[in-house]
């Protein structure tokens, strides 16, 4: 899964100007002003000349919406920041502002708008903390969980033969009938590795609050994600079998 910042802006329609106290909270690489070359240290603003700064390409999106790298994360604090830091950078703003400071104000609010998409979502929130935690950049590949497989396979022929078959027939209605057994199996199969996943969850927030740098800490956070991306590439695989299933028989 790619996560290149996207155009579309999910902003709140509130006008009133950006908050003091709101200015300051994106996170940024120390850098130096685009306009006057002073030191800018994570703020959204210059300090100096007030110009709006460019979120750097640094920062990763738990920072940009001032958030640890956690997975357990509330959804509605995750909107109420997202739409908060999302006012600062709304085009009404900029309206009078040099074409440079309009660009970097549209640039900031994808970046914010693809960090919030990115984070809301459970599923994309820890493969993109693995992806930090991990310094991969490609997709998690998708595989059968082990103790599925020959099943997997044998589901698969039974799909073959359904979509060749005579829907209102005799052996149609059978085979109908097999599939959707399974699809609640599957779904059920599902639901146990999601709960496997938010129980990882929670012990990967519990190391990070430690805060521990000790040899047994580094190996329970390679074990975590470890069996985080493992279970990921399961859940994916038996989802996308599960929609396979959902639409043929539908």
């Amino acid at each position: 899964m790619g996560y290149t910042p996207c155009r579309l802006l999910l902003m709140d329609n509130q006008q009133s100007p950006p908050h003091p106290d709101t200015r300051r909270q994106l996170q940024m690489a120390r850098s130096m002003c685009w306009h006057c070359q002073s030191e800018v240290t994570g703020e959204y603003f210059c300090d100096r000349c007030v110009k709006v700064q460019p979120v750097s390409k640094e920062t990763d999106y738990f920072t940009c919406l001032g958030f640890p790298r956690r997975l357990l994360l509330d959804p509605q604090k995750l909107e109420a920041k997202f739409y908060e830091l999302s006012r600062t950078f709304h085009p009404d703003f900029y309206q009078t502002k040099s074409a440079d400071e309009q660009t970097i104000s549209l640039s900031n609010a994808a970046v914010l708008n693809t960090a919030y998409r990115t984070l809301r979502d459970s599923i994309q929130r820890a493969e993109y903390l693995l992806a930090l935690e991990t310094g991969s950049v490609k997709d998690i590949r998708t595989s059968p969980p082990a103790d599925l497989f020959e099943e997997i396979l044998d589901l698969q022929d039974t799909l073959e033969e359904y979509r060749a078959s005579e829907r209102d027939s005799d052996q149609g209605h059978r085979l109908r009938a097999t599939l959707q057994t399974e699809q609640e199996a599957l779904e059920r199969r599902k639901e146990g590795m999601e709960a496997q996943l938010r129980q990882l969850f929670a012990d990967w927030d519990k190391l990070q609050d430690a805060g521990e740098a000790t040899s047994l800490a580094r190996v329970e956070r390679d074990r975590i994600l470890k069996e985080m991306r493992d279970l990921l590439s399961n859940r994916t695989y038996v989802n996308n079998i599960v929609n396979d299933l959902a639409a043929t028989i539908a």
